[in-house]
Formats: structure tokens, C-alpha cells, sequence
């Protein structure tokens, strides 16, 4: 087998770019052990990378030492020779024979990759929008030599000792350098800021890069040169987590990076400066006191510039300012939200339909929806706001960009959660239009918007049978057209919403909402949340009015079926307790159940048919509950108590001896997984059954959609419900307790209890938050006496 590797010649050295790969499928079928990967590797660095007669590593260097003499190398070939070097600096064998040329290769070959080149100052003259689409295309990066020569260096310079030194050596000789080219100190000021989050992890140099920003940074913000003033922005960017033991120098860093944004002739230093600003005021606690009073000029200044670059990075920048100065946006909220709105349209409309502006104009709609969101609870702000946002609404729906079709459900989200005015009203039928039309894959970005319309303005919603038509045709059609089964579940979930939310109100639906879940229980079901759901949607008609229920059913007929309805439903619901997950899904079958067991004497014969299980089921319900209140509360802590601060890491821990290989995590979890593929393991059902915890399924993804029944000052408290329906059937129905509760298990009765005690302490504790609330208990003021009698 190693013999295959002795016939590779140098003309085919860039195919062979991936081989560690091929050694890894080899050493598979050699032995399916990561052993012998290593041995193969091991051997194959020899023969295959360092053999006289032509390695790999040795022709990689012929053509580094071509480009080093100025002789014309392609840039993809150079982009791939530097990735070879890269994977070569990983392991033992190659990193011992590229050891001795890697400082030259650090100087002569990613130094001048890493500097301003000509090409770059006649774009950045010629065509500065095209300069910054190709500095931040994220793209360009898996093809460009720069980007290659970035990734290479940090690598070396975690991986193997010493040459982080060397290298900082070398940037600083530049620096200090009299009369150095401004292309050579850029070049060295990107290597810097390219080693950032090395630097500042070790103490030796961490405490000198605020001198270095100070001595070498500051002053090139007056640079002649537009390329270096974007370097110093773009340094300051990248060392944005320093600590500036003199605050005048951190102030000095934001002034000079704001000037840079607001009054710079270069649009390529402007774009620069806008990011550097944002991290430096997300990073820095005191930066967002001390830029306060300049907030409205950089938002407008960055504004502009959004459209006359239209970058992504541009609108992710904007986002996070309009989050951390809230209540400084206030005043210019609906300015900015028209200028992004133009800027949206002016993107969409252009003739270029490229993915760069497809992603632009998506930053765009995610910046307007991130100023909704902070302005929520301003009335004022927000219906001039939607004035605006219904502009760029009605372009994308009415012009079926279906592209932007889940930020689009975003916005009407955002104008919806508060209130819903009458533009909005007119909005839903547009979302109904939409969906007929072309929106079924959309329906689940739909979800919360049309939870809105339920739930945020019950009464305009009930008061036009036109909405609750449309309301009840989208969940059919869902439920019908097998479009899968988490559409489903989500109809399923807005058919329960609306008998929770309408209770009393909503009779001649309740019917048709039944049998719409019963039917799409009579096919294949192949989720136990769809089922259960199309459950819950019965359960909660029985909680909404038992008797019309019962009615309901015994007047329904399903097809392919002779038993009753109702016999047939209580029996999956009864199969299915264990099903129910999360806090709503269970509060809602405890209900469901204790209503079931509080049926008249002349209960049904399905009901009494299951008797002896009902207790059991609600037993088993409850003590899942605990779990997930334990569990949301838990969460709840850990949400208040905030991140903790990570601790440093110490990446003196992470270099490697020359005579060891660096070890990479993701391909060892690669091998085991070939190793278990090629054995014949079901990977799958064996990581499923390893990260499998219960823990992790009390909460439902469908629970996001609130109901009454979620709020916290729902008066109906399930564990009081309990305790209540089966004291009142021990007092007023004996013979019916008495066949529930006969065949009770000790630990059974011991839950049993332990709710009962929960039922008093939860309704305790209501008790007094509502007197809390209500400013505490009052006491009533007497005198006191000046002299107290004893007796004689």
C-alpha cells in the first residue's frame, strides 16, 4: 500500500492537496483504528512529503521560492501551496524539514502577500465599492493567497514554538524601521493584527500592545495614505479586547477612529472605521459612555454609507449599535428606518441580482425588524414606523420575492406583537394571499405573526368572521396537504391557541376544529408531537366546553372506523401520557384529564372504561411537570446570573514539541465516525442514544406560542385543580373515587400527596405575591398608651 505513494510525481502535487484525507480512508482499511492513521501518516510524511526524489513539500517550496524571486506564479496555485504548508506545519516529519525554512518563508513570501500591492491601490482608485465588496467577501477568502498567508501564519505561530516571537521580532524591525515603505508597515501592522488574539493571551506581550497601538497605530490615522488610515482601523478592530491601562488613550482611539467614519475622503477607510468604532464600543464598557453624545452622528454618517456600499457588514454593524444605544435612537428611529427602507429598495431593484445583494438587502430587513424590536414599547415611534416598514411589506409580498419572504413574516411579527392597527388587519389578508398562493413552505414563518393576530387583538379578530375564515382555511389546508408533519404540528398548535384564547367564544368552530385534528389522526402519523398535538387540539375542546365535545363526537363520524369516536380518543390520549412534554402540554392534559374525571354520573362508558388509568396518567404528568418547572426555573437563574467570565487560555498549553504532530480534534471525530460506518454501526442511533436526555425535552419549540393557560397570573392552578376535583368527588361521588383511586400504588399515593402539599404552598405563594403587589399588608395604626396598668 505505501508503495502507491512512491509513484506520485511533483507535476501532480496540486491534486494531492487533500492526502492526509486519503491517508485517513487508508488507514481505515487497513485496520479501522486511529492507530494505524498515525503509522500510515507517519511513513507517508517520509516517502510522500520529504523523499529526494521530489516530496510534495519540496516542490511547494520550489514554488514559494519562485514567487519570493518575483517570477510569475497563478494565485490559486499559490492560495493552495500556502494550505499545503499549513496542513505540513501539523505534523512531526514535515514541520522537521519545513522548520528550517519557515522564518524565511514568514518574510520573503506572507510578508509581501500581507502588504497594500499596487493592484490594490489601482482599485481602491478606480473603483472603491469594488475594493470593499472584495475585502469583505467571505468567499473570495477560500481562493485568495492573502487570506491563505493569514490562516498559515496564525497556525505557526499557535502551533509551533518560538516562531511567534520571531515573527513579532521581524513586524517590529519593519516598524522601527526609518523611512520604511508605507506598504511594508501595513503589511506589518496586518501580521499584528492577524497575531491579535495570540498577543493579548500572552502576559510578555499583552502588556505592551497598548504601547505598539499607541507608538505605531495612532499615528497612521494621519497617514497620506488612505490604505493605511483603513490599517489602523482595521488594527484596532482586531485588538478591540484590550485593556487600556490609560483611559485618555482609549479615548484617543475612538476619536481618531470616528473622524476617520465622519470626515475621511476614502470610502474604504470609512467602511473600516464603522466596524472598529462598533467593536471597540461592544468590547469596552466605558467606550459606550464616552461615544454616547456622538451617537446620532455616526448612525446617520453609517446610514450613507449602507447605501453607497450596500455591505452586509455594514448592516450587522448597525443592528448592534441601534441594540446598545436604545434610548439615543429614540429620536431619529423612524429617519433611519426610512433611509434603511430606500436602501432596501434601491438593493432589490437594481439590475444585478447577485447573492452579495441578496444577502445586503437580508441584513437590511434584519436591522429594520432590530429597530422594531427596540422600539416596541414607544406607541408613538411605532405607528410612524409602520407607515415606513408597510412600504417595504408590501414590495416583497406583492411582487412574490420569495427570498425575503421569512424577514418579511419577521417585520409583521415585530408591528404586531403590541397592537394591531387596521393597515395591519389589511396586511393579514395579504399574508393570506401570500400563502395561497406560494407561501405553504413559509407557513412555520408565519406561525408567529398569525399567533399575534390571535392573541395580541382578540376582539378585532373575533369581531370580522372573515379572519377567523382565513385563520381556519390555512390550518386546514395544512392538515390536508401533508406539506410535513412540523407544518402540521404548528396548525395543530394555532387550531389550540384559538379555544384557549376565544373560550366561550368560539362554539360554532369547535366542531370543525375537532374533526379537522381526529381526521389527521386516521393517517400515518409518524411523530409523536404531531399526534400529540392533533390530541391536545380535542383536549382543549373538552376544556373549553365539555359537553359540546361530548356532543361533538358522538354526533362525528371518521372513515374506516365502526368504534365510537369518543372510546377511540381516550384511549391514544390514555397511551399517549407519556408523550406530553414540556410545561403546556402537560398543564393542559392535567386539565384535560381532571375535567374528564369530573364528567356527570351518567359519564360515557369510554370514560369509565379507563378509570383505573386516569390517576396513574395524571401521576405520571405531574411528575413531569416538576421537572420542567425545576428545569425553566433553573434556566431562568442561569439567564439573570449572566455568562461567566471565561477564563484565559493559555495557549503556551497548545504548542506542540517539533518532534509531536498537532492532533485536530474534528478529524479524529471524523475517523471514529468512518470507523463506525465501516463496521456497521448505525452512527446515528448511537449519538442519538448518547445525547439523549430527558432534561433536554422539557421544553417544546411549540411552547413559544403562549396561551392563557401560560400566563403567569392564570387564575386555574393545575395542581390545585387536582387536589379540588378529587376531594370533591371523595365528598359528593364516593363510588366513582372509590373505582379511581382502588388500585393506587403506595408511591403513587405518595405523589398523590406531595401535590396536594404543592397545591397549598403554589396557591401560599400567589397569595402573597398578589398582596405584595398590592403594596403589602396593611396594619392598622392605634395609639399607643403613655402608661401601662399592670394590675394592683
Amino acid at each position: 500500500m505505501y508503495s502507491c505513494f512512491k509513484q506520485i510525481k511533483s507535476k501532480d502535487v496540486l491534486s494531492l492537496f487533500t492526502t492526509e484525507y486519503l491517508l485517513l480512508g487508508c488507514a481505515l482499511l487497513m485496520g479501522n483504528d486511529f492507530d494505524s492513521y498515525h503509522k500510515l501518516l507517519s511513513h507517508s510524511c517520509t516517502t510522500l512529503f520529504l523523499s529526494p526524489a521530489g516530496g510534495i513539500l519540496e516542490v511547494v517550496l520550489k514554488l514559494l521560492d519562485q514567487y519570493r524571486q518575483n517570477i510569475y506564479v497563478a494565485p490559486r496555485v499559490l492560495q493552495q501551496s500556502i494550505n499545503y504548508l499549513k496542513t505540513a506545519v501539523a505534523h512531526a516529519h514535515s514541520w522537521k524539514f519545513l522548520k528550517p525554512h519557515m522564518r524565511q518563508i514568514v518574510s520573503d513570501v506572507l510578508f509581501p502577500l500581507m502588504c497594500h500591492t499596487k493592484e490594490d491601490s489601482e482599485l481602491w482608485e478606480e473603483d472603491p465599492i469594488e475594493y470593499i465588496r472584495l475585502k469583505f467577501d467571505v468567499f473570495e477568502d477560500f481562493v485568495s493567497p492573502v487570506a491563505a498567508a493569514q490562516v498559515l501564519l496564525h497556525t505557526v505561530c499557535l502551533k509551533r514554538k518560538d516562531l511567534l516571537q520571531a515573527t513579532m521580532e521581524f513586524c517590529m524591525s519593519v516598524l522601527v524601521q526609518p523611512g520604511a515603505e508605507a506598504r511594508q508597515k501595513d503589511g506589518a501592522l496586518h501580521m499584528v493584527g492577524t497575531l491579535a488574539d495570540l498577543l493579548l493571551k500572552k502576559k510578555v506581550y499583552k502588556d505592551q500592545v497598548e504601547h505598539v497601538l499607541t507608538s505605531y497605530v495612532f499615528p497612521e490615522f494621519q497617514s497620506t495614505e488612505g490604505y493605511m488610515r483603513a490599517r489602523a482601523c482595521w488594527v484596532l478592530h482586531y485588538f478591540c479586547d484590550v485593556n487600556f491601562r490609560n483611559e485618555g488613550n482609549l479615548t484617543r482611539a475612538l476619536e481618531l477612529t470616528q473622524q476617520c467614519l465622519v470626515q475621511d475622503k476614502d470610502l474604504p477607510v470609512r467602511v473600516e472605521a464603522a466596524i472598529a468604532l462598533q467593536v471597540l464600543i461592544t468590547s469596552q464598557e466605558k467606550a459606550q459612555v464616552l461615544m454616547e453624545p456622538h451617537v446620532k452622528v455616526i448612525i446617520l454618517e453609517l446610514l450613507k454609507i449602507i447605501r453607497e456600499t450596500e455591505n452586509d457588514d455594514l448592516t450587522n454593524v448597525m443592528q448592534k449599535l441601534v441594540c446598545t444605544y436604545s434610548e439615543q435612537v429614540a429620536p431619529i428611529a423612524v429617519e433611519m428606518t426610512e433611509h434603511l427602507a430606500a436602501t432596501f429598495g434601491q438593493v432589490i431593484q437594481s439590475d444585478e441580482g447577485t447573492e452579495e445583494k441578496a444577502v445586503t438587502a437580508m441584513g437590511l430587513l434584519n436591522t429594520i425588524s432590530t429597530i422594531l424590536t427596540v422600539m416596541e414599547d414607544q406607541k408613538d415611534i411605532m405607528a410612524q414606523l409602520e407607515t415606513v416598514v408597510l412600504s417595504v411589506v408590501g414590495l416583497i409580498i406583492q411582487n412574490s420575492v420569495m427570498e425575503f419572504y421569512e424577514e418579511v413574516l419577521s417585520l409583521v411579527y415585530s408591528l404586531t406583537c403590541t397592537n394591531v392597527s387596521a393597515n395591519m388587519w389589511q396586511v393579514y389578508e395579504l399574508i393570506f394571499e401570500m400563502f395561497q398562493k406560494d407561501g405553504y413552505d413559509y407557513f412555520i414563518d408565519m406561525m408567529p405573526a398569525l399567533h399575534n393576530y390571535i392573541t395580541v387583538d382578540t376582539s378585532a379578530f373575533l369581531s370580522n368572521p372573515r379572519y377567523m375564515e382565513i385563520m381556519y382555511t390555512i390550518c386546514k389546508l395544512v392538515l390536508k396537504s401533508d406539506p410535513g408533519e412540523d407544518p402540521e404540528s404548528h396548525a395543530a398548535k394555532l387550531l389550540e391557541v384559538i379555544l384557549l384564547q376565544c373560550k366561550g367564544l368560539v362554539d360554532q368552530f369547535v366542531p370543525l376544529f375537532v374533526e379537522l385534528a381526529l381526521e389527521r389522526l386516521t393517517r400515518e402519523v409518524k411523530t409523536s408531537e404531531l399526534r400529540t398535538m392533533c390530541l391536545q387540539v380535542v383536549i382543549a375542546a373538552l376544556y373549553y366546553n365539555p359537553a359540546l365535545l361530548l356532543e361533538t363526537l358522538n354526533n362525528m363520524h371518521l372513515p374506516n372506523t365502526n368504534e365510537p369516536i369518543l372510546s377511540q380518543f381516550i384511549r391514544q390520549w390514555i397511551d399517549d401520557t407519556d408523550c406530553f412534554l414540556g410545561v403546556h402540554d402537560r398543564k393542559m392534559c392535567i386539565l384535560g384529564l381532571c375535567t374528564l374525571m369530573d364528567t356527570p354520573s351518567n359519564r360515557p362508558e369510554a370514560i369509565t372504561a379507563v378509570a383505573q388509568q386516569l390517576i396513574s396518567s395524571l401521576v405520571l404528568l405531574f411528575e413531569g411537570l416538576k421537572r420542567a418547572y425545576a428545569n425553566r426555573a433553573l434556566a431562568e437563574q442561569d439567564d439573570s446570573e449572566g455568562e461567566e467570565e471565561e477564563e484565559e487560555e493559555d495557549i503556551d498549553a497548545v504548542i506542540c514539541e517539533d518532534d509531536d504532530d498537532v492532533i485536530e480534534e474534528d478529524n479524529h471525530e471524523y475517523l471514529e465516525a468512518l470507523e463506525k460506518s465501516i463496521g456497521g454501526a448505525d452512527v446515528d442511533a448511537e449519538e442519538d442514544d448518547e445525547d439523549y436526555d430527558e432534561d433536554g425535552l422539557e421544553e417544546t419549540q411549540l411552547e413559544t406560542y403562549e396561551t392563557p393557560l401560560d400566563e403567569e397570573d392564570y387564575p386555574v392552578d393545575e395542581f390545585a385543580v387536582f387536589k379540588h376535583t378529587l376531594e370533591k368527588l371523595r365528598v359528593q361521588d364516593p363510588g366513582w373515587y372509590n373505582v379511581l383511586t382502588c388500585n393506587l400504588k403506595a408511591d403513587q399515593v405518595k405523589v398523590i400527596q406531595e401535590i396536594y402539599t404543592l397545591a397549598d404552598q403554589r396557591l401560599a405563594a400567589k397569595t402573597s405575591k398578589k398582596i405584595e403587589e398590592q403594596g403589602g399588608y396593611v396594619f392598622t395604626n392605634t395609639s399607643v398608651p403613655p402608661a401601662f396598668n399592670f394590675g394592683n
